[in-house]
């Protein structure tokens, strides 16, 4: 029997299912977080080649499908489908945010696999909008919210996270095959991807790595306003989840880009600033939000 994941059991940089989060919502969340925690681990933990995992994640969704269409869980995963299929139908989750997470994690396996590479952003983007956007846009649909401009503002924020978690640890994805930054920008910055594997920092990568962190800033910044939209615990919970992000980028940064070779990770004296800034975040003028400082 598999248990229902510790939703603060993996390291993360923002708060999940935290105790600023509403009560009657933490249900949801917990169910919808070990769906993905679980799927993300079939897909990357232990020694199951890739074709193992592809099939796991086959029969992951063949169990989705299944709970979603009404019939119970099966003894492969109760922990998991039990609690998720009552929420499923309590809030009738939209069922293709769900598989959209899944697509994901079969794209990673497959690339990996084939030692495959993303071209440009535009394909890396391609990838965030199902591998991290719809997380947000299911707690969106539990707050009620679906208008387009919080929607969007959702999926900036879902990317830009997505992405510094990318420029956090290439020192772990690159020696795994897993391949994040784009053939696009190596060539801008004229850097060989053989260059990468080698898990030196050079001028030219730190350069690359500050490029793409200010990518990701830039995304939370433009996702940053739906946090005041969103009224109260629910939206501090965002902007604590959007300081967790910049509050990464800060510790890249701090290591001057150095990534190839070194994992920054967030810690307890981050937590004042990234309170801190959460307190600050207004409003300006233009209608965006500088989350970062």
């Amino acid at each position: 029997m598999t248990a229902p994941p510790d939703v603060h059991a993996h390291y993360e940089n923002f708060p999940v299912a935290s105790w600023l989060c509403p009560p009657r919502l933490r249900p949801a969340i917990a169910a919808i977080y070990g769906f993905a925690r679980t799927a993300d681990d079939i897909a990357d933990e232990g020694d199951a080649t890739a074709d193992e995992r592809l099939a796991q994640l086959a029969a992951f969704r063949a169990e989705l499908r299944a709970v979603a269409a009404g019939a119970p869980p099966s003894p492969r995963w109760p922990g998991i489908f039990g609690p998720l299929a009552v929420q499923l139908h309590a809030w009738r989750l939209p069922l293709q945010l769900l598989e959209d997470l899944l697509d994901a994690f079969e794209q990673d396996i497959r690339m990996t696999r084939d030692q495959a590479r993303y071209p440009d952003r535009t394909a890396l983007l391609d990838y965030c909008r199902r591998s991290a956007n719809p997380v947000g846009r299911l707690l969106l649909h539990l707050y009620g919210i679906d208008d387009a401009a919080s929607l969007a503002r959702s999926d900036a924020i879902c990317t830009g996270l997505q992405l510094a978690n990318f420029w956090q640890d290439p020192s772990v994805d690159i020696p795994r095959g897993r391949h994040y930054f784009t053939d696009a920008d190596l060539q801008r910055f004229g850097i060989a991807r053989a260059e990468l594997a080698t898990g030196r920092d050079t001028a030219a990568t730190r350069a690359l790595v500050a490029d793409n962190v200010a990518w990701a800033r830039a995304c939370l910044n433009e996702g940053a306003p739906l946090a005041l939209r969103i009224p109260g615990r629910a939206g501090w919970e965002l902007r604590l989840v959007v300081q967790g992000g910049q509050r990464i980028l800060d510790r890249i940064a701090a290591l001057d880009h150095g990534t190839l070779s070194r994992r920054p990770k967030l810690g307890a004296s981050d937590l004042p600033v990234m309170l801190w800034r959460a307190l600050r975040m207004k409003p300006a003028a233009n209608g965006t939000i500088r989350a970062d400082t």
